[in-house]
Order: C-alpha cells, then sequence, then structure tokens
C-alpha cells in the first residue's frame, strides 16, 4: 500500500513539474492560411453541430454590411 501511494506521490510531482514548467505557448509553425470569413463558410457547408447556426451568423453580417453601405452611399448623395 505504501509503494502505490510513493508511486501516486512521484507521478503527480512530475506532472506538476512539467506543467509548471511548460512555457504555456505554442510554437505553430504553420500560419493561418484561411480568412475568418472562410473558415466559417467551410464549417458551415460541414454537417458539424451548429453549422446552421455559423450561416444564418454569415448571413446576418452580409445583410448588415450590405445596410452600412447603402447608409454610406445615400450620407454621400446629401
Amino acid at each position: 500500500m505504501a509503494a502505490v501511494r510513493t508511486t501516486i506521490m512521484v507521478v503527480a510531482g512530475c506532472v506538476m513539474s512539467l506543467t509548471a514548467c511548460s512555457s504555456g505557448t505554442r510554437d505553430d509553425s504553420r500560419p493561418d492560411t484561411l480568412t475568418v470569413r472562410q473558415r466559417d463558410s467551410a464549417i458551415g457547408a460541414s454537417r458539424l453541430p451548429g453549422a446552421s447556426g455559423v450561416n444564418a451568423a454569415n448571413r446576418l453580417a452580409d445583410s448588415a454590411a450590405a445596410r452600412r453601405a447603402r447608409e454610406a452611399a445615400a450620407a454621400q448623395e446629401q
């Protein structure tokens, strides 16, 4: 029983020391090649749960951008 407890304590100590010594940053050498819009479109086209919500959010963003463009054009005409 004491050997099991000692083993658990040693493993826990190793895990804690490795966690404490990690830098916490990822060295991801691959830059993102997709824009946020492209990534959202790919997710929306998939069959993942919530994909329809991503499509709805994209449509809403497009609608808002079109509305802002119309308002800006109307403001310039005045």
